[in-house]
């Protein structure tokens, strides 16, 4: 499929076309919806007993579970447009990439005694969140340079 370009009809952001680079994108958009909210619901229901075998704060697990939900608002809204605003898809990848450089300084910084578990938890959410961050990345440049 040719890349059109199209303005968006409220500010300048463009948006890709619907080739296959958006079909990457969209669903990359759709696993990191679906990988986030599987672990949104333990982080929420069950952040006491989390916090027990991590050693990780309850304030800290129930509390990254509530940032989850409107991150999960745009990334569920995204991954059903056709053609997902390019704007708002950089969000979410800045988004990824934060979380991630968030996550290893909160380790590094020695503010908080996790047991091996939390730091692998933490490792595994924040490695998984790079890859999100880079099949997003990858699917917009994609997008936007089809045809």
């Amino acid at each position: 499929m040719s890349h059109t370009a199209t303005r968006s009809p409220v500010g300048s952001s463009t948006r890709p076309s619907t080739g296959s680079g958006t079909n990457l994108l969209r669903r990359a958009l759709q696993i990191d919806f679906v990988i986030t909210g599987l672990c949104t619901l333990p982080l929420l229901l069950a952040a006491e007993p989390l916090a027990a075998v991590t050693g990780l704060p309850v304030l800290l697990i129930r509390g990254s579970g509530m940032i989850f939900i409107p991150f999960l608002a745009l990334v569920g809204w995204l991954a059903t447009r056709q053609d997902p605003p390019r704007s708002a898809v950089w969000l979410v990848v800045a988004l990824n990439a934060g979380w991630a450089v968030g996550s290893a300084i909160l380790l590094a910084s020695g503010l908080l005694s996790p047991t091996g578990l939390g730091y692998a938890l933490v490792i595994v959410i924040a490695l998984a969140v790079v890859v999100f961050a880079e099949l997003e990345f990858v699917g917009l440049r994609r997008a936007l340079t089809d045809g």
